[in-house]
């Protein structure tokens, strides 16, 4: 049963908190939906009140497209279960779900699939866009293991979308964002992972970083799909390591060691559940957040020696490739599958007064390495143009198909996709 949230009621705040404390919009009503039945009716609500749609589940947008200003926010937190089917190996996952809880049911007999990198990002957010993760070098993305949605239409209709079920919306919904309806159940395939992870991280010294990027990138040219590269870059040097999930996993040590003067090591065995959540924000939403990204498709001296450049914020890198490259793009809306490696240039504060500083600092260095990227994972996008996140003929597709579940653009809330003029 919904229960609704006005301004001023209790929980009302709490609800329309989200992870990115920049974000201060206060919808005229939350309803926070149980089930399915819920969203049906939440979405008539909107449509008779003329009351424009926001859909929460984790709140990790970093513009905060959840958060209606004077609208009527779709709260699916509430709808969290997940059920594992052992004989099947899958699960059925609520729209509302959060990552851990997907990760802890399965994880309970040995089982994963790809699932981010933080343990409270919402299942369908991450999903919609595509979802990358630790396992999708081995398994394909998030959306390449969903064998079938259950959506809420614009039209407050519940349809079914897989492979052979509205196959055209299933297209969509692996890559396309929030854009076709409200997705209330994904069902996933399950891969049998173990329990255990090793993470391993080296630090080498600013003078050092160009040489020892260098090395890092010509190791994951041949690396096994267990292993997912990383790096983290600042002013002070680079820290490049891997995550690898299963057994093993050393044989790459000595080459990392190799790679230059290192200045501190760190080679960690730790349960694949402490991975999830190795990442996760403990201070919750207490900080301002801002953050761009690029794909790389190659990565030239060039591209390195203006990723070493950076202006006092952070950046990232991690490896795509292996069974992420296997799908053909045709398959599903997500494109990119050639990319290399994804970046993120990103900043966290909690003072208002230091806004203008942050962000002119992220942008000034996402658009230093601009020149050297193509394309971008939908989910990081941040005021870019759509058409970044999509190739022309892919997204004048999704535009059609846009224009046949959602002609109005109800759902706009989201990486929006105009729908066609027919």
């Amino acid at each position: 049963m919904t229960t609704f949230l006005n301004p001023g009621d209790h929980g009302y705040d709490a609800a329309r908190s989200i992870w990115n404390a920049m974000i201060d919009r206060r919808p005229a009503v939350i309803a926070r939906c149980t089930s399915t039945a819920d969203v049906v009716a939440a979405v008539r609500l909107a449509r008779t009140e003329n009351l424009e749609i926001g859909v929460r589940c984790g709140g990790h947008s970093i513009a905060g497209l959840a958060v209606p200003d004077g609208g009527l926010m779709i709260d699916l937190t509430p709808m969290g279960a997940v059920e594992i089917d052992l004989e099947r190996q899958t699960a059925i996952v609520q729209g509302g779900a959060l990552l851990g809880e997907l990760d802890k049911a399965a994880q309970r007999y040995g089982l994963a699939t790809t699932a981010g990198n933080v343990s409270h990002t919402g299942v369908g957010g991450l999903t919609l866009g595509g979802g990358m993760g630790w396992l999708a070098r081995r398994f394909g993305l998030a959306c390449d293991n969903v064998t079938s949605y259950e959506v809420v239409t614009a039209a407050g209709e519940v349809v079914r979308a897989t492979a052979e079920e509205n196959a055209d919306l299933f297209w969509g919904l692996r890559g396309g964002g929030g854009n076709f309806g409200i997705v209330t159940s994904f069902e996933f395939r399950l891969h049998e992972v173990g329990t255990r992870a090793l993470v391993a991280e080296f630090t080498y010294p600013a003078e050092a970083a160009y040489d020892a990027l260098r090395g890092w990138r010509e190791l994951n040219a041949t690396a096994s799909r267990e292993a997912t590269f990383t790096a983290s870059i600042s002013s002070d040097g680079v820290t490049l390591g891997y995550v690898w999930v299963g057994p093993l996993g050393e044989d790459l040590l000595p080459d990392f060691r190799e790679l230059g003067p290192v200045v501190h090591e760190s080679v960690e065995s730790m349960p694949y559940l402490t991975l999830q959540t190795r990442d996760d924000s403990v201070q919750g939403h207490r900080y301002r957040r801002y953050w761009k990204g690029h794909y790389f498709k190659s990565l030239p001296d060039e591209a390195i020696k203006a990723l070493i450049s950076t202006p006092g914020v952070s950046a990232s890198l991690q490896a795509y490739g292996g069974a992420i490259a296997d799908t053909p793009d045709g398959d599903a809306a997500f494109s990119h599958r050639d990319t290399l490696f994804e970046f993120v240039t990103s900043a966290r504060w909690e003072d208002a007064v230091e806004d203008d500083t942050h962000i002119s600092r992220v942008r000034e260095y996402a658009a230093s390495i601009a020149p050297y990227t193509d394309g971008i994972y939908a989910n990081t996008l941040n005021g870019e143009a759509i058409h970044r996140a999509f190739p022309a003929e892919k997204l004048a597709r999704l535009a059609e198909l846009k224009a046949k579940y959602d002609p109005e653009n109800l759902f706009h809330l989201n990486q929006n996709i105009a729908p066609a003029v027919v």
